[in-house]
């Protein structure tokens, strides 16, 4: 299906931060002028009738003022295993049966750090209980048993991928308390789940080569090397962020072969490292976070695209350059800037048309950009249901956009209100995606305004002028 032309116009005639400036403003003081008038512009009008009432594509799947958890008939926590306050989900995967969310153990209080929801509670329960997956039994160390670590379950969990044999991998940190002590208690490791039987068929622990004393693996995109037709998915390749000390560990499934890659792009930029939301600040210097793979043309021609948490730019790699196996850690990556974004943000998605969502924490907005066309579009604005996308998703059975919303910033500062509405989990249908020139759009820097092929540089400021 085509996706229409989308216009270009000024964001700071939706976003405050633009006060006192008109259109023409704009662009005389924030657009260069070799990027300027580039594509059609939206009458102010317009714009204004899409920030009305009812326009918005956003339906909410689930929502929680706190995160609950199905405990066996009996049972219950131990004291200090459940905090309702410290529960907030990161990661979303979402199958043909189940949504299944990943939440990570920032703080003491988290019972289960993997759990589902079953699909047939849409549309029926608003704030379904968790169930954990695949059972109490796995997860270690906060659950139902109180504190032990038991390496043979999970300790924090960020995020999960479903691959096309239907396998759950989950990426396991190994540490707890990563907002409140840094606890490392088992090996960073990965377990594939047969989703038919939700028995695990293969663990890979990962090498203390590719780590480092402070590693904490946040996330992880999956490559296929084989056909579409291959049977078993055996010949993949995963890319995982290490988001505390700056890389990725690249693992070869086929090969059962690990490496370390390391750049300046996916630092944290000092400059990017406190964050506005709802009007609620807060300082976390987390690097690289974010990931999304180019459509599958073919293994040698896909980019991956990648940025810290703390940073408003976007960057792209190639793949190939990713799974060299010959090349040393000290491997100079040909690693592109994509653009620049108006605020910093976690999630990254790309759809089968190679269109980029992502979403300016500070805008509470979820966005798009075509790196072929240099074409965005603002899809969304909402100051109340948008205000920290952690995760989004596409559902390759329909082109929906996924995403999980958290209030993370009063997570992190401690000013929770579990009276409110404070964990969403959103789906946008796809023709809403795609119809989207009502959409507000333009963002104060370009995304796709400079391309430049960056190496590693003793000079950071050769990435942050």
């Amino acid at each position: 299906m085509k996706r229409p032309s989308l216009p270009l116009v000024a964001l700071c005639l939706a976003f405050s931060s633009c006060h006192g400036l008109n259109f023409g403003q704009f662009n005389q003081r924030v657009i260069p002028s070799r990027m300027r008038y580039t594509t059609p512009t939206i009458p102010v009008a317009s714009i204004a009738n899409t920030l009305g009432a009812g326009h918005s594509p956003l339906q909410e799947i689930f929502q929680y003022n706190q995160l609950s958890y199905n405990i066996p008939l009996g049972a219950q926590f131990e004291n200090g295993a459940y905090d309702p306050s410290r529960n907030v989900f990161t990661g979303l995967e979402v199958t043909h049966d189940r949504i299944f969310l990943a939440v990570p153990r920032l703080y003491p209080g988290v019972p289960s750090t993997i759990s589902y929801v079953p699909r047939a509670a849409i549309g029926v329960i608003p704030n379904p209980p968790l169930e954990p997956f695949p059972g109490w039994d796995w997860q270690s160390p906060n659950g139902l048993g109180g504190y032990s670590a038991n390496c043979s379950g999970f300790t924090s969990v960020y995020r999960i991928r479903a691959d096309r044999c239907n396998r759950l991998w989950v990426l396991d940190s190994g540490l707890t308390n990563s907002l409140a002590g840094f606890m490392p208690v088992c090996n960073p490791k990965m377990i594939a789940f047969d989703l038919s039987t939700d028995q695990p068929v293969r663990t890979v622990v990962f090498s203390r080569s590719v780590l480092r004393p402070s590693s904490l693996l946040t996330n992880l995109a999956i490559d296929y090397e084989g056909p579409e037709t291959d049977p078993n998915c055996e010949r993949l390749v995963f890319y995982i962020t290490d988001t505390a000390v700056a890389g990725m560990v690249v693992y070869d499934l086929a090969r059962d072969q690990a490496r370390r890659v390391s750049d300046l792009s996916m630092y944290p930029d000092p400059d990017y490292g406190t964050y506005t939301i709802a009007g609620e600040s807060f300082s976390l210097m987390d690097g690289v976070i974010g990931m999304a793979l180019s459509p599958a043309r073919a293994p040698s021609e896909r980019l991956l695209y990648f940025q810290p948490l703390a940073t408003n730019r976007v960057f792209s790699v190639p793949t190939s350059a990713l799974r060299d196996f010959n090349a040393g850690e000290g491997q100079q990556l040909p690693v592109t800037l994509v653009g620049r974004k108006s605020s910093q943000g976690a999630g990254l998605a790309m759809d089968d048309l190679g269109i980029l969502y992502f979403s300016p924490v500070a805008e509470t907005a979820v966005a798009s950009y075509s790196p072929a066309t240099g074409q965005q579009s603002i899809i969304t604005v909402d100051n109340d249901r948008l205000q920290f996308a952690a995760e989004l998703r596409v559902d390759d059975s329909d082109g929906s956009l996924w995403l999980l919303s958290t209030r993370f910033q009063k997570y992190f500062r401690n000013t929770i209100n579990l009276n409110e509405i404070n964990l969403r989990v959103i789906r946008i249908p796809q023709e809403l995606l795609m119809n989207s020139q009502g959409a507000v759009g333009q963002f104060g820097y370009q995304l796709g305004g400079v391309h430049n092929v960056y190496t590693r540089s003793a000079n950071v400021s050769h990435y942050f002028a």
